[in-house]
């Protein structure tokens, strides 16, 4: 299977499947064909139809105009001038280590797994003007970040082996925790929606459905490299087994409903500020408009 993509080789032919939980032919073999298809059957409808039901009720405050655009820039600076840049700077060159360190051993295909994936949109939402779609994007990702905190509370290190790999490790997950909550403290477009709204993190838990079953799943198969254990379980998984990817959808279903909003809180309290008020009922018109305008449908 591997020299059908000896062009991408580079990318994971450094990867050692003697060590367990890396991939390999035994961890391909490890879920039966008929048994991963039905999950992933299962899966990515379940994803398609929380995407489609939490998606029109997706809300944002409202289009912001370039006056309004100008005046978050300035005040941003003026709460802390150069911290944005600072923290920016921080997590390019923890990144960019990381990302010589996956050079360095030819495993590139592990910056696909989702942790690497959220630094580069911290990054992106780092360096954006404020927009709309950088607000969507801050209160999506919100809710994705119990990866990070998986990391550090339940590290796997044992594959960093290159001097100085492990503290990057930390620091790069830690970043990625810090960040937000830096964020948080500007306000502006880095606002995040009412604790009571669902919405955002039913859409965002359909989307990591989406990109393990389909992108993470099909990119390891042809490869054989286990992102992020999508072809077999961690060997420290308390559900290690051959229906482990059940049990995963389940427990990552209800971390994820309930870390986004923790976070939210716990980051309320370290910046004392008042969470964001609930948006109003529908009006008759079945709009999620105010009178004042001080809501809209995403568009």
């Amino acid at each position: 299977m591997l020299d059908t993509f000896d062009i991408f080789s580079w990318t994971y032919s450094g990867v050692d499947f003697n060590l367990a939980g890396n991939g390999g032919e035994d961890c391909v073999k490890f879920v039966p064909p008929l048994q991963r298809f039905a999950e992933t059957l299962v899966m990515v409808c379940v994803g398609l139809l929380e995407m489609y039901l939490s998606y029109p009720r997706l809300t944002l405050p409202p289009r912001p105009t370039e006056g309004y655009r100008g005046k978050m820039e300035a005040d941003g600076l003026r709460e802390n001038p150069g911290g944005k840049r600072f923290l920016l700077v921080i997590l390019c060159v923890t990144f960019g280590i990381e990302v010589g360190f996956k050079f360095a051993t030819r495993q590139m295909i592990w910056v696909l797994n989702p942790c690497h994936v959220v630094t580069i949109i911290q990054i992106f939402i780092l360096v954006a003007p404020p927009s709309r779609l950088v607000q969507m994007i801050f209160r999506l990702h919100i809710h994705l970040l119990s990866g990070a905190t998986i990391a550090l509370v339940f590290p796997v290190i044992n594959t960093r082996l290159l001097p100085f790999e492990k503290e990057v490790y930390y620091l790069q997950h830690g970043l990625m925790l810090i960040i937000p909550c830096y964020l948080m403290n500007i306000g502006g477009v880095y606002s995040v929606e009412s604790l009571r709204d669902p919405h955002w993190v039913v859409f965002s838990l359909g989307l990591n459905f989406l990109y393990h079953f389909v992108v993470l799943q099909t990119l390891g198969l042809l490869s054989m490299v286990n992102l992020n254990n999508m072809l077999c379980p961690a060997v420290s998984d308390p559900f290690y087994g051959q229906f482990y990817r059940i049990y995963a959808s389940v427990h990552q279903t209800a971390l994820i409903l309930i870390h986004g909003k923790i976070y939210t809180i716990i980051s309320f309290l370290l910046i004392h500020r008042t969470p964001t008020p609930p948006p109003p009922r529908p009006t008759s018109q079945g709009t999620n408009k105010q009178v004042n305008g001080s809501v809209s449908k995403v568009n």
